[in-house]
């Protein structure tokens, strides 16, 4: 047991949100909007984690208090051991946990796709040649080294996303957040922003925070942290999560469409199994049942 504990004590936080509070401020006389009373979240460095919720759960409200876009109207939210709220921690905060949006147009500065991406570190005050090397790296890492002199106007929403997300990367983030930002992409620029963000945090150990309402996305993380009514209701693995399909529609939500389809057989007498993910572990789930 003390091994345990000790082993849980080393694990570095990302981040930790500790008894977030937070309302958007009434207009004129009418009273505030609370999203938050007391939200406590903790993101280890290093974890992939999608957070889900029905529209109007504060799933970007929260998103936004990773990098200091948003302060809580009380309690703490620490990223990388510095407290948001604290002024002279913002821009180091921001340095550390990059943010990537729905509309990457609004992301991209620069009429060369080289360009955009050099915007971030140019900003850091990194030195020319140390840019050159950056923005290299972060193209090469997204699979756009080939495109780094295309006008970014003339490229796909999909290769438009992984430029935005080579800008982040450039700037050598220890965290990013991604707010739906497959949520104006046709299926093939979905698979190409998923594989980069799934590669980014395999291969470089950076820590991925994914904000989504496509629970077959969501279901790529190792987390799946699923908001209602401003709280934390359901934590755990994709597996543990999904399979709780009657508290997910309870919330407005549904599971993927592999677990929906099990459930739906097991209510007309299956007994199968809530855990299949993908295609071809529902498939087989079903096989087995019918051939046993």
């Amino acid at each position: 047991m003390d091994a345990l504990i000790l082993e849980e004590t080393q694990v570095k936080m990302a981040i930790s949100v500790e008894n977030l509070k937070f309302i958007y401020p009434g207009v004129d006389d009418t009273p505030g909007i609370t999203v938050f009373e007391s939200l406590d979240l903790k993101v280890a460095e290093g974890s992939f984690v999608a957070i889900v919720g029905s529209n109007g759960c504060g799933k970007s409200t929260l998103a936004k208090h990773f990098n200091a876009i948003m302060l809580p109207t009380g309690g703490k939210v620490y990223v990388h051991g510095m407290d948001s709220s604290v002024e002279e921690n913002m821009i180091p905060i921001r340095r550390s946990t990059g943010m990537v949006f729905q509309n990457p147009d609004n992301q991209i500065v620069a009429n060369v796709v080289e360009e955009d991406v050099a915007f971030g570190p140019e900003n850091l005050g990194v030195a020319s040649p140390a840019i050159r090397k950056r923005v290299d790296e972060a193209l090469k890492q997204v699979g756009m080294y080939a495109y780094r002199e295309h006008a970014p106007h003339l490229l796909s929403g999909g290769q438009k996303q992984r430029i935005a997300i080579a800008g982040i990367i450039a700037m050598e983030p220890k965290c990013i957040v991604l707010d739906e930002p497959t949520a104006m992409l046709d299926p093939q620029g979905r698979r190409e922003v998923l594989q980069t963000i799934s590669a980014l945090n395999k291969d470089k150990g950076i820590t991925v925070v994914l904000i989504t309402h496509h629970m077959e996305e969501a279901a790529l993380a190792d987390r799946v942290v699923v908001l209602s009514k401003g709280k934390v209701a359901l934590d755990g693995t994709p597996r543990e999560v999904f399979s709780q399909v009657d508290l997910m529609h309870g919330m407005g939500l549904a599971s993927p469409d592999t677990v929906e389809l099990c459930h739906a057989l097991n209510q007309k007498g299956f007994d199968l199994s809530l855990d299949s993910l993908n295609t071809e572990q529902c498939a087989q789930a079903i096989y087995d049942a019918l051939t046993c």
